[in-house]
């Protein structure tokens, strides 16, 4: 089952608008979401600039996989303003055995087509990916 879930394509719609938070900034965040019958992976929702952590992570279905991507605005301890691309793997406790293996699966394919995440973080609750572990993590 693990080779048939590696083989998810990542549609180009990911990449382009990866490209477009990363390049232009026109994105706060990313969700991606397998889409088992398609075989690849789409764009689920995208966060205006505006949008907020909270937005963000309102955006995440509570029983169910994704990935994301979040960039994150922060000054540092030397009044720098500077900013990390997040790599947010989701998965709930609560979602299928199967889903968390078609994710897991086909994370490390996912990344090498979306290059340019500065930190990865795994997640199965919200805690683990709280506002405060990304502010500690991005320095």
């Amino acid at each position: 089952m693990a080779n048939a879930a590696s083989g998810f394509a990542v549609h180009d719609d990911c990449k382009l608008k990866f490209l477009e938070l990363k390049a232009k900034r026109t994105h706060r965040f990313i969700v991606f979401k397998i889409e088992e019958k398609q075989k690849q992976v789409v764009v689920e929702k995208v966060g205006e600039p505006t949008e907020s952590y909270d937005d963000f992570s309102a955006s995440l279905p509570a029983n169910e996989c994704r990935y994301a991507v979040y960039d994150f605005d922060f000054v540092t301890s030397d009044n720098c303003q500077k900013s990390r691309i997040f790599f947010i793997a989701w998965s709930p406790d609560t979602s299928r055995v199967r889903s968390k293996m078609i994710y897991a699966s086909s994370k490390d394919r996912f990344k090498r087509e979306l290059d340019g995440f500065q930190v990865e973080l795994q997640a199965t609750d919200p805690t683990e990916m709280g506002i405060d572990v990304i502010k500690s993590r991005a320095n």
